[in-house]
């Protein structure tokens, strides 16, 4: 009897071999998932000769060049006027004039850097918001027409981008939202509710309106009831949602190209063009799109309490 009782195991839970398999599998493809990342980390603290060097070097003497060229703008100078500068007074300087050049002032980068933050998150901010709202809509009430009116928000992210682009382009020139933050940021807040209506609809729907009776029941008004009961239990879908739709506003490419040029233009149609000596300095470019991505993984990691707590909330039985 002791011995069927330790060899027996459950039909529902996976045996250990299943978990080693599975454990490799997911190990394996995190490995192949971080190459390129590693790759933009290593080449953003490479000299422009080792950047394109072939074979490729993966054991280099680290270098901050890339990241002097990132938010700088040089000029090249005879070494008479360079010697007359006299000593170099920060690690740029003394990169620069190695290369026969001086710092002539600040780059691009740090504004449209900026410009990705306000945009990117005021977008994502008010598709929550919006979205939110109108999920606890469709999710508690009767609206006629609701999967209608569902399938018809949906629709509105199956068009490519592109498609929609020409008739944007010239709306936002006559209203004068053309090359703007607020521009942008309307523009991502309709491309993105979509998405968080959806997502957050399911949320929602597994939140039980007993919740909120009994809420109501002592005392709450619906609109209490939707802050203090609703909107704890829906933190999960939340955040989830709030993650995808800063990932599209933080990476989005297109719209950026078209709508914007200089004073509204962000990081992404930005880093493409850090032009350096015989072509692309690419560690420059590495180390912009190293500095890219660390709000969108501050964010992520800071959110991380809300999605792990998804995995784990348990159902309420009725």
């Amino acid at each position: 009897m002791s011995q069927a009782l330790t060899t027996a195991h459950s039909v529902v839970a996976p045996s250990p071999l299943s978990k080693r398999i599975a454990g490799a599998i997911v190990i394996l493809y995190a490995l192949v998932s971080m190459i390129p990342l590693a790759w933009i980390l290593m080449t953003g603290f490479k000299t422009p000769p080792d950047s394109i060097a072939y074979p490729p070097k993966i054991v280099f003497a680290p270098s901050l060049e890339g990241y002097c060229n990132l938010f700088t703008t040089r000029t090249r100078q005879t070494q008479e006027y360079i010697q007359s500068l006299g000593p170099p007074q920060t690690i740029c300087d003394e990169i620069t004039r190695k290369r026969d050049m001086v710092i002539a002032g600040p780059s691009n980068y740090v504004p449209r850097f900026w410009n990705s933050l306000v945009i990117a998150f005021g977008s994502t901010f008010f598709a929550v918001s919006l979205g939110v709202l109108s999920a606890y809509a469709f999710s508690r009430f009767r609206i006629p027409l609701a999967d209608d009116l569902l399938f018809f928000i949906l629709s509105t992210r199956m068009m490519p981008p592109i498609a929609v682009a020409i008739p944007i382009y010239l709306m936002y020139r006559k209203l004068g939202l053309s090359d703007t933050a607020l521009g942008m940021i309307l523009l991502y807040t309709a491309v993105n509710v979509s998405l968080a209506v959806w997502l957050l609809k399911g949320f929602i729907d597994e939140i039980p309106r007993e919740y909120e009776e009994a809420a109501m029941i002592d005392g709450y008004t619906r609109l209490h009831a939707f802050f203090k009961v609703v909107l704890p239990q829906a933190a999960t879908g939340i955040a989830a949602t709030a993650i995808f739709c800063l990932i599209f506003a933080w990476n989005e490419y297109a719209f950026a190209v078209l709508l914007t040029s200089g004073e509204a233009q962000t990081a992404p149609p930005f880093i493409p063009t850090i032009i350096g000596e015989g072509g692309m300095d690419w560690p420059a470019v590495g180390a912009g799109t190293t500095l890219f991505l660390v709000p969108l993984l501050v964010f992520t990691v800071l959110l991380r309490k809300h999605l792990l707590r998804g995995i784990t909330f348990g159902a309420v039985r009725k």
